[in-house]
């Protein structure tokens, strides 16, 4: 059964560009269309900025892109308050530290003094278009719906919602079955003893127990023994900013979408659940952590993938195995290993995590087709399944959301489409505040 009902709704504000999440692609985005100066609005679900990197307590901040991009900048920010910090790198790369508390802080004064205007608590309930152009939103506010209008639209929201409700073409899972990667709720604990407890960044990594068995058999042992969740194989350990913490990457739910609210909840409740067997595990079976306890863990559900828009152009498995470069780039030397988190079951999807050669994304994966005035930043941009394992990580994501916002806000001052903006334009004005385009 469906509903038909007309409202009138009031408009309440115009602006150059419309930001929608308040991820770290669509801070990124929102600040640097705002540099470029036009009026920016960004509009955040929740009632913080930060997306994953608060809300979701996902820490270590990981991936690279070429030096002088704004997550330089944001990583600066981060660390102020933590000089002197003990510096980690893995197989993973550079593991960049959050302290999820402060960052809310910090964000939202980053967005107010570059002259965002921000709405929190305010979700997009409806796309508005003329012809085939978004020319604004309907969105649900505390007090009740409300349109915004904007010359540009960036859809930074991970799961690529503007773009769906636009009626942009789009790509979910892998291609041989349409299964994503699982779910999971980040966490952290305390009271860990450091003179003794291990770190650990995943499966290949190669630390030890003291009796000599490696910590990653050693999980999947317990997980085969129902000691731990099912499917929960490794359980990584990252250090933090404070002595006695980890942040705990282990909670795992496979066969859900994270499009669908009754998946939600069911993922919502097992992996709370999981929580406390895992924090139990390392109570009893890891030195180090007998007297750990859980301090915080994530607002929201940890979702890896949903929707990928398709755009002009895409990233593809041979961009990133190959390490190819454009002269259309707007990213470049973008690097994480190609991380498919096993969508079938435990661990990774294809043994283990694939090393991938530094590679550029091109400005059309940033621009869906057919529907204009619209772009995309972050995890939703337009690649295949193994490439958006590698680029949906929050360096990258920063990076995608600084080009789409220099995009966007050029754009209305040239007074042309995204989609006829040559992407030149773009990568002049990212040279021209400092990003190294290394290959061109």
């Amino acid at each position: 059964m469906s509903y038909q009902y007309r409202k009138e709704i009031p408009e309440t504000v115009r602006t150059d560009v419309l930001v929608v999440g308040g991820g770290p692609a669509g801070i990124c985005a929102a600040v640097a269309a705002s540099r470029q100066g036009v009026s920016v609005m960004l509009v955040e679900r929740y009632g913080a900025v930060g997306g994953n990197l608060t809300l979701g307590s996902v820490s270590p901040i990981l991936g690279k892109v070429a030096p002088g991009t704004m997550y330089d900048e944001v990583i600066t920010l981060l660390a102020e308050k933590h000089a002197g910090e003990e510096k980690i790198e893995t197989r993973n790369g550079k593991e960049i530290h959050i302290d999820a508390e402060e960052a809310k802080g910090i964000l939202i004064r980053f967005l107010r003094e570059n002259h965002v205007n921000v709405m929190l608590q305010c979700s997009v309930a409806d796309v508005i278009k003329e012809g085939n152009a978004v020319t604004g939103l309907v969105v649900t506010s505390p007090t009740g719906l409300q349109v915004i209008k904007a010359a540009r639209v960036i859809d930074a929201t991970g799961d690529g919602l503007v773009a769906f409700l636009a009626g942009c073409e789009y790509h979910i899972g892998r291609e041989a079955d349409g299964l994503t990667q699982p779910v999971t709720l980040e966490f952290t604990i305390d009271h860990v003893d450091e003179s003794k407890a291990i770190m650990c960044f995943g499966g290949s990594d190669p630390v030890l127990l003291p009796d000599g068995k490696k910590y990653a058999d050693f999980c999947k042992e317990c997980e085969q023994a129902g000691i731990l969740p099912k499917n929960v194989s490794i359980v990584r350990l990252h250090k933090t900013f404070y002595k006695g913490e980890r942040n705990v990457n282990a909670t795992q739910m496979n066969n859900i979408s994270g499009l669908e609210t009754a998946d939600l909840y069911t993922a919502e409740v097992e992996l709370r659940r999981q929580i406390e067997v895992i924090v139990d595990f390392l109570r009893k079976y890891i030195p180090g952590y007998e007297d750990c306890m859980l301090k915080t863990s994530a607002s929201t559900l940890g979702v890896r993938e949903t929707r990928r828009i398709v755009g002009e152009c895409m990233v593809t498995d041979n961009d990133v195995e190959q390490g190819n470069h454009y002269e259309d780039a707007v990213v470049q030397d973008a690097w994480f290993l190609i991380d498919i988190h096993n969508p079938a079951g435990g661990g990774q999807a294809e043994g283990h995590s694939k090393m991938a050669i530094p590679y550029d994304i091109r400005y059309g994966a940033l621009v869906p087709l057919k529907v204009d005035n619209l772009l995309t930043a972050g995890r939703c941009i337009s690649g295949t399944h193994r490439a958006h394992a590698s680029y949906r990580v929050m360096a990258i994501c920063m990076a995608t959301g600084e080009a789409a916002g220099i995009a966007a806000a050029l754009s209305v001052k040239m007074n042309v489409s995204p989609r006829q903006l040559k992407p030149e334009i773009v990568r002049s004005a990212l040279k021209a505040k400092g990003v190294d385009f290394i290959h061109s």
